[in-house]
């Protein structure tokens, strides 16, 4: 069953109806630098439970987690 989730609406204007945004977006969303971002993935795998796609040499991360980490939640 899907699930609907509120995206905030600084998430909405930095992610312009994507799916998935790039690690600077991501850190600049949470208030990090994007190398502590790449740090957390390399360590872990994840970022605040997040796990990102992998596009060459990119990390994609899904919109919808980072909302559901911004409202409180926790990203599966």
């Amino acid at each position: 069953m899907m699930q609907t989730v509120s995206i905030p609406p600084n998430l909405a204007e930095i992610s312009k109806g994507r799916d998935h945004i790039q690690t600077a977006e991501v850190a600049r969303i949470t208030n990090h630098k994007p190398q502590t971002v790449r740090k957390s993935y390399c360590m872990t795998g994840a970022y605040f439970g997040i796990r990102p796609l992998k596009l060459g040499n990119r990390l994609l991360w899904p919109v919808a987690d980072i909302a559901k980490l911004l409202n409180g939640g926790v990203a599966q």
